[in-house]
């Protein structure tokens, strides 16, 4: 599984596992049989009712939401779709951050570039000749072609879709449960950007799970030395308080 180091907004280098193209392509599977299943139970539907061909209209935008799925999934579920999901994947910017609207949108805006299956209709009817046909694998022969298992809307917006089973902290939100009676020490965490939080909580997790201790303590510094605060205790206890404080400032 091909392994890329992002830069972080500590100047640290962290490890994310890319997808390998199986695991994108079961996910693409799984949305397209919500798709499927979307339009079996409309056909259904517009059968029992017994739609005229005055009230099409109503089809056609029934038959709108399948064309935004992608785009609401991944703005509404952190950079996943429902097979994103159960496959464990989830796209991120080539930074390591949570992507923007506009890159979620310029994603979303060539699949029509990735998947053109609307070149079909033009190959049937004559418009194109038949070895158009060949674009219809756009955005496979990308996938497979580049390092980073990237689509054409990957490399247009600047995203990437790591493997979060290989890394803990991404399977997770920010969130983290406090005492009733917590009390916080460093109000300057609320410096820190959303980024550099979602990237603590990421090293927090990877030096848990390889005890890499050294990591903790470069990056601890790093903070101490970016926020212009002390503390005695441990690396890694710092680095978890700091997390602490931020959700009790964040929910205040």
């Amino acid at each position: 599984m091909p392994i890329v180091k992002l830069d972080t907004g500590f100047n640290i280098e962290v490890e994310f596992a890319i997808t390998p193209f199986h695991k994108r392509m079961f996910a693409w599977l799984i949305d397209l049989t919500i798709f499927i299943g979307y339009y079996y139970f409309l056909r259904k539907m517009v059968d029992a009712l017994n739609w005229d061909d005055d009230e099409q209209w109503a089809m056609v935008l029934l038959g709108l939401p399948p064309l935004f799925y992608h785009l609401i999934c991944e703005i509404t579920l952190n950079g996943q779709s429902v097979g994103k999901k159960a496959l464990g994947i989830k796209v991120i910017t080539t930074d390591g951050g949570q992507p923007s609207l506009s890159q979620y949108l310029m994603r979303w805006a060539f699949r029509l570039a990735d998947f053109p299956i609307w070149l079909l209709g033009f190959i049937q009817f004559g418009a194109l000749d038949w070895w158009f046909a060949i674009f219809l694998f756009s955005g496979l022969v990308c996938v497979l072609a580049t390092p980073l298992t990237q689509r054409i809307g990957d490399l247009v917006a600047g995203t990437i879709v790591i493997d979060t089973k290989t890394h803990t902290s991404w399977e997770d939100t920010v969130f983290t449960e406090l005492e009733s009676n917590y009390q916080p020490r460093f109000p300057q965490v609320m410096q820190l950007t959303d980024k550099d939080i979602n990237t603590l909580k990421s090293i927090i997790g990877t030096v848990r799970k390889k005890s890499d201790y050294d990591l903790s303590m470069r990056i601890g510094e790093r903070i101490k030395a970016k926020l212009n605060i002390s503390s005695d205790q441990d690396s890694l206890e710092f680095l978890e308080t700091l997390l602490k404080d931020y959700n009790y400032y964040a929910t205040q």
